[in-house]
């Protein structure tokens, strides 16, 4: 039988509804477990009646070892079944609280998308993962911690009436005394506890708001008033959190004083039965051990109580926040997802939003399957409004909008995924790898039964290539790929050996086949110094395998420093980085831009540093150890052909390729494996795949030298049937959280190529070209054209208008409304509202 929560929207669950929500059968073992530790928390206190009474008052030494052992054996075992008693409820509540935040994230990512347009980020974030920490502490401790108190209360209650009745009975009046007052006082906490989180989450959304809009508030300058803005909701969140804490040592207080009271009362009335013989003095220990235990569970049970209020309000909260129903069915259920025919019929559409505001007013609009519309109009028009509209974004309030015959807003988000594909102007690139994101739609749409593939498989790499060379992402693919470095994981002797024979090719320069890219390269030679290598490559003429040895430590070496100092290089090495030092800081400024650090050799997380340093060389300040490690560190950084703040020096360079053969045999001698150096005859383990190629690095100054080289590379990498393999790396490469290892192009291309991977019936380009330049924008258009005209309808919002030429059908939209449809020529010739867009004026 089913639960009901199982059937019930999650926000409409209770807190206690998940208490038992698959745990009945543990929640029954931990009760059993419970009783038993009870009776062992009894036990002890029997038998120190007997030790003080029996054993020492009798002086009888074999009864003094029986009860000892027992003594311990029940305290050991009540320790051994109080540890298997926490661990079950941090298991039960763990694991509820598992299935709660996933089902409560698979609404949230249900919801409509007005509902995350008006919710912050970090509200959401701290809903789900920080305020429902209390939640499983309270689902553990439901039945376990009111079962494990009240049994060992009324446990202790009994045996201290056991011993004396009327001392017993006066001793646990007290807590209802208590019980009247706490609640009272409680009801108090719990208004400061709701108005602390309510701050909280109001600080978080600030905090939210001002890291995601940091550029607006740099362009404002208004750093002040985000300051204002965040004081006022922390003083707010101050006081709220002192009063809290003020009545939590209130209650603290309160408990602290009653438990004072029962030896009180031990001490005064049992000490008069004592003095007259009615109460031995074995009976007053275990009285007052008892005492002491009585106290335990009801303390605990205040705590739990106040864990229960504080989790109450929390699951509230966060209920009623995400309280919304989703604007559409979610999957198809018994069915299968309907195969739809990819026609679209619009008729009388509206979209109506607060205020009576009409972003699309009484839209209609026919098109036949595999028709290619454009939809155009100045900013505001509706024209993104109405995509969306058609992808389910968007759910209309008036009129009917059918895709192959069928009510959108009928549809389920499973049926829409089978036969609709989108590109926003702004497409979401997701933490992983490139290739991951291209999969993206393929493998959700894998796990719903469909296939981007007719064989029902995952896109091969054949696939994925072939989708990354149609929407220009190949190069970029391939590039990622050049800058790794192969690594000790990677045992592909072939490709290293491929590598190898092209960069043989490369190595001919003017006389080989490569003679074209030639000039844009700086070989690697032993004997001249490189001016695209750091000056701690040019001494090596390699570069560090060791991490010891990498330019972060290369000038901790004691036996480095000595070596630079016989050589005559560390003078000038100082010079140079305190040169450098001085003019990168005075040029760049005190905040220079983060596009700066492209051509600096002082790193932007290092820059302050160096301010300092160059602040203490102009006073003529002497440098500590530290600072003048950071000078030789900059100095070692230096490459000439990219830092061109100033010009190496020719004899320090001579000097350097000097000193060349000296390096390695001290690396070879004292510090063997230290070092990969530069053998043309080699791989090299420390240098990306690139420069192994070429065995050397590619020159900056030449303009566009390195798109031609990489071209170049993929030829001889063809030839050398070692493409696939590189590309494949490629592939893996990591683009960061939210993609912000790519540019803005890039994840335009990856977006475009994961949709054109799913090849749905109906295609939605809402601006999808935008970040593109003219000529990838002209290879997407070619695609579209000749690849999906006649099998995919495409409707898509354009931007630029010299693209609409290649549609079937343009529609034009102002202020909501439909104000002209047709071919480009017969708009144009009419000189409507085409013409002015496209023009600029009225004729």
């Amino acid at each position: 039988m089913a639960h009901p929560n199982d059937q019930k929207r999650i926000t409409k669950t209770s807190l206690y509804s998940w208490v038992l929500y698959k745990n009945i059968k543990l929640q029954l073992i931990v009760v059993g477990v419970i009783v038993i530790t009870v009776a062992m928390r009894v036990f002890p206190l029997e038998m120190q009646k007997r030790i003080i009474n029996e054993a020492i008052g009798m002086k009888d030494l074999p009864a003094l070892y029986r009860y000892c052992a027992l003594y311990i054996g029940a305290v050991t075992m009540a320790g051994i079944l109080k540890y298997i008693i926490n661990l079950m409820q941090n298991y039960i509540g763990e694991r509820t609280l598992m299935i709660v935040r996933e089902r409560l994230y698979e609404h949230l990512l249900s919801l409509p998308v007005q509902f995350f347009r008006r919710t912050s980020p970090g509200n959401v974030i701290s809903y789900i993962i920080t305020e429902f920490i209390p939640v499983a502490t309270f689902i553990g401790q439901a039945v376990a911690v009111p079962a494990v108190n009240i049994l060992t209360f009324f446990a202790m209650a009994g045996y201290m009436i056991h011993l004396n009745p009327t001392i017993g009975l006066i001793s646990i009046t007290l807590y209802p005394i208590e019980l009247i007052i706490l609640p009272r006082i409680q009801k108090y906490f719990r208004r400061a506890n709701r108005d602390r989180i309510k701050h909280t989450q109001r600080l978080s959304g600030l905090i939210g708001e001002a890291v995601s809009g940091v550029h607006e508030v740099h362009s404002n300058a208004s750093i002040p008033l985000e300051k204002d803005r965040f004081s006022s909701v922390l003083k707010k969140l101050y006081k709220a959190t002192l009063m809290q804490n003020s009545i939590k040592f209130g209650i603290k207080f309160i408990n602290n004083f009653f438990m004072s009271l029962g030896p009180f009362v031990l001490f005064l009335i049992g000490g008069y039965y004592a003095i007259k013989g009615h109460f031995d003095v074995g009976a007053i220990v275990a009285f007052l051990s008892a005492y002491e235990k009585l106290y335990d569970p009801w303390k605990e049970l205040m705590d739990f109580w106040q864990v229960y209020q504080d989790s109450s309000v929390r699951y509230k909260q966060i209920m009623r926040a995400f309280d919304h129903a989703p604007e559409f069915a979610q999957s198809t259920d018994a069915r299968e997802p309907y195969a739809l025919d990819n026609d679209v019929e619009i008729r009388d559409l509206s979209f109506v939003v607060g205020g009576n505001i009409k972003l699309l007013d009484r839209v209609s609009l026919k098109v036949k399957g595999g028709e290619h519309v454009a939809l155009v109009g100045f900013s505001g028009s509706g024209k993104s409004t109405l995509a969306l509209c058609v992808a389910q974004l968007y759910k209309y309030t008036g009129g009917s909008l059918l895709v192959g015959g069928r009510e959108i807003s009928e549809l389920t988000k499973q049926d829409i995924s089978y036969n609709l594909g989108m590109v926003a102007q702004h497409p979401f690139i997701f933490d992983g790898t490139v290739k991951e994101n291209l999969l993206y739609s393929c493998k959700s749409l894998s796990m719903q039964g469909g296939s981007c593939t007719d064989s029902g498989e995952e896109p091969s790499l054949d696939d994925l290539i072939k989708i990354t060379q149609q929407v220009g992402l190949f190069t970029d693919v391939l590039s990622f790929a050049l800058r790794a470095k192969l690594g000790e994981d990677n045992k592909d002797i072939p490709l290293r050996e491929a590598i190898l024979s092209s960069r043989r090719e490369f190595q001919e320069g003017d006389d080989g086949m490569y003679a074209d890219v030639a000039e844009f390269i700086e070989f690697f030679d032993m004997n001249v110094y490189s001016r695209y290598m750091t000056v701690a490559e040019n001494i090596a003429f390699g570069a560090a395998i060791q991490e010891e040895f990498d330019q972060e430590h290369l000038h901790e070496r004691a036996s480095f420093l000595t070596f630079l100092e016989d050589h005559g290089l560390l003078a000038h090495l100082t010079v140079l980085g305190e040169t450098l030092a001085r003019v990168v800081t005075d040029g760049m400024g005190p905040e220079p831009e983060h596009s700066a650090f492209a051509t600096s050799p002082i790193p932007e997380n290092s820059y302050g540093e160096y301010q300092k340093v160059a602040n203490r060389l102009d006073s003529g300040e002497p440098l500590s150890d530290e600072e003048q490690g950071l000078i030789l560190k900059l100095a070692l950084c230096y490459i000439p052909g990219i830092h061109r703040q100033i010009d190496l020096d020719k004899g320090f360079a001579n000097r350097v390729v000097k000193s060349r053969p000296d390096f390695i045999d001290l690396v070879n001698t004292e510090f063997p494996g230290a070092f990969s150096f530069f053998k043309a005859d080699k791989y090299i383990e420390s240098l990306n795949i690139q420069d192994n190629i070429l065995f050397g690095r590619v020159r900056t100054d030449a303009v566009g030298a390195e798109d031609d080289i990489n071209h170049r590379i993929m030829q001889a990498l063809i030839m050398q049937a070692s493409l696939e393999p590189v590309a494949e790396m490629g592939l893996n490469f990591e683009v960061g959280s939210m993609g912000d290892r790519l540019s803005g192009g890039q994840r335009q291309k990856v977006a475009l190529a994961r949709t054109f991977l799913k090849n749905p019936a109906v295609l939605i380009l809402d601006e999808a070209t935008a970040a593109l330049d003219n000529k990838s924008q002209g290879r997407v258009q070619n695609i579209l054209t000749n690849n999906w005209k006649g099998k995919s309808t495409v409707l898509a919002v354009i931007h630029r208008l010299d693209m609409l030429p290649y549609y079937d059908k343009i529609v034009v939209l102002k202020a909501g409304k439909v104000v002209e449809q047709g071919g480009y020529e017969e708009l144009m010739e009419r000189r409507g509202a085409l013409h002015l867009l496209v023009n600029g004026k009225e004729e």
